[in-house]
């Protein structure tokens, strides 16, 4: 594994101050918990209810990894799932998956892809630019419009396999995935038929907290702080993280944060893409981060009809507040399924409580020859 992490001062792993490595204050309960890197434990046992199968692997469906680029010639690396009864000659439907914020497509998003391989569709996972196997530099780097043509890109490249019906690709979004690929969705209608999964909208998330819990004022010092950074990196110092998943669990760890971390931080979904560290995956860079608040993806959502847009979401989620949002601007035809019982994280991997049923038969529908 490369021990150098690609930041301007290409600094290893070991020798970035832990306890620099998140300055940024709590966002409240926004997107992620923000926290000071100690020590990282080894990992916990995990909560594996529900069928919780982040790795799942199926007899029934052929992975290749894949390549293709984005508008901006930057390599986007995927897995291409194929039915292993694909019939070839034969046009397909496909769908292309996006993983949650700050993850890599090995969490959450190739387990949706192989699923639907299963029910017949040609599917595929992507990193997004700047995350796992894809380019981008510096590493973490959060850049929404890239993100959203990451989507785009990953429609080419399906519409140009030949035993694919380009008319007939769909797209799923899971997490912070959910408001690219509607952010995409606005401007690319070769996507027929939209799903998301337990949906952020990275926006909102950054600007306001869950329940526009943040201020104006935390805004603009948030804002302020990340700018100053950009000062510190140009002259050669460290590159800074934020935002992400706490490394630790303390007496007073907050519920949302804890749903994270049994996920990202146990060996029930934690991935290390080659050339990272545990350290860094899940944060984003501090002085790129505040790019979400300009980030406004359901604005015009409504645009994408007659488009079908599927809007799931847990009754217990933290986040379904931005999946009822999306829901009531966006115009017809829509749905808003509410998963009894289920969480946020819970529908990254439980797969006794994804609806993957409903997944089938919205696309079957919409993805109809």
């Amino acid at each position: 594994m490369n021990d150098k992490i690609e930041n301007q001062g290409e600094e290893s792993v070991a020798e970035i101050d832990r306890r620099d490595v998140l300055k940024l204050p709590v966002l409240g309960a926004a997107a992620f918990a923000l926290t000071s890197i100690t020590e990282t434990l080894p990992a916990m046992a995990q909560d594996v209810s529900n069928g919780a199968d982040n790795f799942y692997r199926s007899d029934k469906v052929a992975v290749q990894k894949v390549t293709f680029k984005n508008q901006y010639e930057m390599a986007v690396a995927g897995n291409l799932f194929l039915p292993k009864d694909l019939d070839r000659n034969k046009k397909s439907p496909a769908i292309v998956v996006g993983h949650p914020m700050g993850a890599v497509k090995e969490q959450s998003a190739n387990l949706y892809a192989t699923k639907m391989a299963e029910q017949g569709f040609v599917a595929a996972s992507l990193d997004l630019s700047f995350w796992g196997e894809s380019e981008g530099k510096p590493r973490n780097a959060v850049a929404p419009d890239i993100y959203a043509e990451d989507f785009s890109a990953a429609v080419d490249f399906l519409g140009l396999q030949p035993f694919v019906d380009r008319n007939r690709i769909g797209a799923i979004g899971i997490c912070g995935s959910g408001s690219f690929v509607i952010s995409a969705a606005k401007i690319d209608p070769r996507m027929r038929a939209i799903a998301t999964v337990s949906m952020y909208d990275m926006g909102s998330a950054n600007r306001n907290g869950l329940r526009h819990s943040l201020s104006l004022a935390e805004r603009k010092r948030i804002i302020a702080a990340a700018a100053e950074q950009r000062y510190v990196e140009r002259a050669g110092g460290n590159t800074e993280y934020t935002s992400g998943t706490v490394h630790q669990l303390a007496p007073n760890t907050d519920p949302i944060q804890r749903e994270f971390y049994d996920f990202y931080r146990t060996s029930r979904g934690q991935y290390t893409p080659q050339g990272s560290s545990d350290l860094l995956t899940t944060h984003p860079t501090l002085t790129s981060n505040v790019k979400f608040m300009n980030f406004y993806p359901f604005d015009d959502i409504e645009t994408i009809s007659p488009r079908p847009l599927l809007f799931i979401t847990g009754d217990q989620a933290h986040s379904r507040e931005f999946s009822e949002d999306a829901y009531k601007r966006a115009a017809e035809p829509k749905e808003l399924v509410y998963v009894p019982g289920a969480g946020h994280v819970d529908l990254y991997d439980r797969v006794k409580l994804i609806p993957f049923d409903k997944l089938k038969s919205f696309f079957a529908q919409h993805l109809a020859a």
